[in-house]
């Protein structure tokens, strides 16, 4: 039988929906690496589809680095302003920025392609698709520029 401290914790560590949690755990029998990986599965099969939505509203994210010494500007898109204004896409972007500010990648599939500063098990890419499954809608890396003195 799957508990309600299962599902809490697989929620506050993939930060999905308690009845996506739920229907995770009791397919992989309650074992929450399995529950996660099948919610990574699910995930990808999701973006997969929402990536024919259009696109069209989204945000700019700016990091400047400490030093003063770098700055990158990245443009990210999704469907609905409502998402564009939320904390979790806010949140991607400027991880994103992060992201170009430290491996400095050459294009945007190049960036894609790249292994996450913050979790070498999945790459930017996975990011994306997991904030896809997470807030429903299609989320683009539209182009991003890193200044460098």
């Amino acid at each position: 039988m799957i508990t309600i401290d299962q599902i809490k914790q697989l929620r506050e560590e993939t930060g999905l929906s308690v009845l996506e949690c739920k229907k995770a755990l009791e397919k992989s029998g309650g074992d929450i690496m399995s529950a996660k990986s099948l919610l990574r599965e699910w995930g990808r099969e999701v973006a997969e589809k929402k990536q024919a939505r259009e696109a069209g509203e989204g945000m700019i994210e700016c990091y400047v680095h400490t030093t003063g010494k770098v700055g990158v500007l990245v443009h990210m898109r999704c469907e609905t302003d409502f998402v564009a204004k939320s904390n979790e896409f806010r949140n991607l972007a400027h991880d994103l920025a992060l992201q170009v500010a430290s491996m400095d990648p050459e294009n945007v599939l190049s960036l894609l392609e790249q292994q996450y500063i913050k979790d070498s098990s999945k790459t930017i890419k996975n990011l994306i698709e997991e904030y896809i499954a997470k807030l429903g809608e299609n989320i683009v890396v539209e182009r991003f520029v890193r200044f460098q003195i």
